[in-house]
């Protein structure tokens, strides 16, 4: 990475995708930030569209998420645009207005973007440094089409945003997947999840393929960067989601209780919660994720996105 970054001129397969993730909660815990750089943006109903008709080009559905959670500022955006306005080498991603680069010590996220449903810009700058790199990715599916590089999960973050005002530090977290195929075509749902300890950091990701089969992924990477695979521990359910009863389950120890603490997103087809759990016998707060592929794919939601996934041309 430090000689190359993070690849940011990776172009995916027609119908394919790739995205670059971080994650960061403050220090005081009351603030908290997820980013997402997408060149084939997996979640757009533009591009499930396009898919449906031709070979896609994800070069045409481009897109930088950011979701703010806290009580200071809280605010989504995540605005599609096409080919004209993404501009790529291997240090730098430019999707519109804003930017995603990487100096060899910092990965610097510049952003200028319009919340939805309700219009409020969203302006600043994100700085992640990672405290170490790992070299190893890894696929998680059984065909191998769809792969996961924990680039960097443990991470110093700095964020300092004019609009809303908001300027705070905290732990982050960033990694990437891509695949050359679309994601609902791979997979029917996932848990994924990720926890801050002492020796670096947990984490758990919990497959099921669309061929029946699943995978589960427990890590464990040191301070160093050195990736050590986990027995998994049995799965336990998470209650779902108040308002679209989206499923949640994590790995936990058979004498810990799993326990959502805070749901951050409660949409149709994926849910963002902070959930403690018990893993290698402590008890973790793990950012948590839940992704519902059939409802991604089914009608009602592709017609609802376009309220919170705007398209402009540039």
């Amino acid at each position: 990475m430090r000689d190359r970054g993070p690849g940011f001129d990776l172009t995916p397969d027609p119908g394919g995708y790739v995205w670059w993730y971080v994650d960061a909660l403050s220090d005081d815990g009351r603030q908290g930030i997820t980013l997402i750089a997408f060149v084939g943006s997996v979640f757009s109903p533009y591009y499930a569209w396009a898919r449906r008709r031709r070979a896609a080009d994800p070069r045409e559905h481009c897109a930088l998420n950011v979701a703010l959670y806290g009580e200071r500022g809280r605010r989504w955006a995540m605005t599609e645009r096409g080919r004209a306005a993404l501009h790529q080498s291997p240090e730098r991603l430019q999707i519109g207005p804003s930017a995603v680069s990487f100096d060899g010590d910092c990965l610097r996220v510049e952003i200028d973007e319009i919340a939805a449903p309700i219009p409020r810009p969203v302006r600043g700058e994100v700085r992640i440094y990672p405290k170490a790199v790992t070299t190893r990715d890894f696929a998680i599916d059984p065909k191998g089409r769809h792969r996961w590089w924990p680039i960097a999960p443990s991470a110093r973050v700095e964020v300092e945003l004019r609009q809303p005002a908001l300027r705070w530090s905290g732990t982050g977290y960033h990694d990437m997947n891509s695949g050359n195929e679309p994601l609902e075509q791979g997979f029917r749902r996932w848990d994924w999840s990720r926890a801050a300890v002492d020796d670096g950091t947990l984490i758990l990701y919990d497959t099921s393929a669309r061929d029946g089969r699943s995978e589960v992924l427990a890590l464990r990477v040191d301070r160093r960067g050195e990736i050590e695979e986990l027995p998994a521990p049995p799965r336990a359910p998470l209650p779902t989601t108040g308002i679209w009863r989206i499923p949640r389950g994590i790995r936990c120890e058979p004498q810990a209780q799993a326990q959502v603490t805070q749901t951050l997103e409660d949409t149709p087809f994926y849910a963002r919660s902070l959930v403690r759990t018990g893993l290698l016998g402590r008890s973790v707060e793990t950012f948590h994720e839940s992704v519902e592929l059939d409802r991604f794919a089914s009608a009602w939601v592709q017609i609802l996105l376009p309220f919170r996934m705007p398209r402009v041309p540039r």
